[in-house]
């Protein structure tokens, strides 16, 4: 087993073994390979860089825009829950200053829960599905380099980031209790006590 969040020295940051003896020499010699690959290398640079020179001092949108300059991207994808269309007009806004900017929202389909005999929030309502597996087909057809999640439900965002074909970035994740800042139920006694 392995366990990195209970480790109290983190050797490996300073460029030692693991302390719990763990042998990770195949892995790293995996991910060295991985990092040699023109795509893969380019976003470790920009993203290195971003973190190293602005450590503490900018906000997570300041970040995207900066990778998306640097990465000279030209068509972003943002596929957002229909619960943040206005948080994803705002992003839009601001990233179509620099980058042409496709949105697709959760419910786009309007394929009804009973279809796939999905649980309801309200039975006696009409409900769409959220459709993840077609935002994703819809954007991997408008060939978006970059696509940022808003809000996608949990399970919903995995299954986005499945299926599409083009790197995936989370901007807000959905948490509808904490206001979408699901580190709070860490912080928060509580937050624990209840769980």
């Amino acid at each position: 087993m392995i366990n990195c969040a209970n480790c109290k020295v983190f050797s490996c940051n300073e460029g030692s073994g693991c302390v719990n003896n763990h042998d990770f020499s195949s892995f790293i010699d995996f991910s060295k390979q991985e990092y040699d690959k023109k795509d893969n290398k380019k976003i470790l640079e920009v993203s290195t860089q971003i973190e190293g020179e602005h450590y503490m001092e900018w906000t997570r949108l300041e970040e995207v825009i900066d990778f998306i300059k640097q990465m000279d991207y030209k068509n972003v994808g943002i596929a957002h829950c229909i619960g943040l269309a206005s948080e994803t007009e705002i992003l839009k806004e601001i990233l179509k200053k620099i980058v042409g900017v496709n949105s697709i929202c959760c419910k786009f389909s309007g394929i009804e829960k009973n279809e796939y005999k999905l649980t309801k929030i309200d039975c006696k309502k009409y409900e769409s599905i959220c459709n993840p597996i077609g935002q994703a087909k819809v954007l991997n057809d408008l060939k978006t380099e970059l696509n940022i999640v808003i809000g996608l439900c949990v399970g919903h965002d995995i299954l986005f980031n499945k299926y599409s074909d083009a790197p995936v970035t989370t901007f807000i994740v959905k948490d509808r209790v904490t206001g979408h800042n699901p580190a709070i139920a860490l912080y928060s006694n509580y937050y624990r006590k209840k769980l």
